[in-house]
């Protein structure tokens, strides 16, 4: 069935929390706002519903998307500019477009609700599909390509790294057996071996046992946490003084280090002891929650795919002095 913009097919999680963390910086006339994952364009369209003056700048890596966001924004003209690139980018995004600095950016991270639903990129353990997990499907080695070909001992780095599989090691030894003797194509032969390659008691806990494989075979397919790595502080660096960042993230891997980036620039870097800390030493950022704030039981209930979402934010309060 196909999907219209009057037709999402999701819901954008913790929609309301995520603007009003963004309002005082982002309901002024002539505010910019960057959101860096547009995806199906729920989080820009209530952006742009809610803040009738702002001017919306959308990246996103996937041409799918900004095929199906673009039809769902047109209502809003040249009030949104969308832009196929991948999020950290965003300074050359920035500077193409003249804009010097934004008022706020949001990150909504991990694969879209678009990509999980559509069986042909392989996102889904739940449905046999090609192992491609791409999110450019333009460019870059696939899913398969990285199972078929990386050495044993990389493949149990990408797991244990990215998917924090604790068996990597019995999974990654039954694949090198498997694809010897054929290659592998579509994600339902990946789901059984696994099944058949982990413990009993290690399948009787924490859901699919697939799940956290293909979490790690998505992560290395897209580069996300290296991205994620330049992105967050190139961010935090176009924000204007007031400005606000707030950032999704849906594993303790992503979660960790937004959480390194937003500490970092809310931290005094003057060393110990010193009576009176000059500016150059004083926290750029003002952190606007305690830890990471989680979806509410209602909301998860209404939107099984909140979760595991984990909200972080902060304010630009002051330059950094060159």
């Amino acid at each position: 069935m196909s999907t219209t913009p009057s037709e999402p097919r999701h819901v954008p999680v913790m929609l309301d929390r995520c603007l009003d963390m963004l309002a005082p910086a982002v309901e002024a006339p002539g505010a910019v706002v960057v959101d860096a994952t547009l995806g199906l364009g729920g989080h820009s369209e209530a952006l742009l519903r809610r803040f009738p003056e702002v001017r919306l700048i959308a990246v996103d890596r996937d041409p799918a998307a900004l095929k199906l966001a673009g039809e769902r924004l047109a209502p809003y003209g040249d009030r949104a500019t969308l832009v196929h690139a991948v999020y950290d980018e965003i300074p050359e995004v920035l500077e193409r477009l003249g804009v010097p600095k934004v008022q706020g950016v949001l990150f909504d991270l991990g694969v879209s609700s678009m990509q999980l639903d559509e069986a042909d990129r392989g996102f889904a353990y739940a449905q046999d599909a090609p192992l491609d997990m791409r999110m450019n499907q333009t460019a870059g080695i696939s899913a398969a390509e990285v199972l078929n070909t990386y050495p044993p001992g990389e493949l149990v780095r990408v797991l244990r790294e990215y998917g924090e599989e604790k068996f990597a090691r019995k999974i990654v030894e039954a694949v090198v057996r498997e694809r010897e003797r054929e290659p592998f194509t579509n994600s339902a032969r990946l789901v059984e071996l696994i099944r058949e390659a982990l413990p009993q008691a290690a399948k009787r806990t924490g859901g699919n046992p697939a799940k956290r494989t293909f979490q790690a075979l998505r992560i290395e397919v897209n580069g996300e946490l290296t991205v994620l790595e330049r992105a967050i502080p190139a961010a935090v660096a176009a924000l204007a003084v007031g400005g606000r960042i707030a950032v999704l993230s849906y594993h303790s891997l992503e979660d960790r280090l937004v959480k390194g980036v937003l500490a970092a620039g809310a931290a005094t870097t003057a060393p110990p002891g010193l009576p009176v800390v000059p500016e150059q030493y004083q926290p750029r950022l003002r952190l606007l929650t305690r830890g990471a704030e989680l979806p509410t039981e209602d909301e998860i209930a209404a939107n099984r795919r909140a979760a595991p979402a984990r909200l972080r934010g902060a304010q630009r309060i002051r330059e950094a002095l060159k």
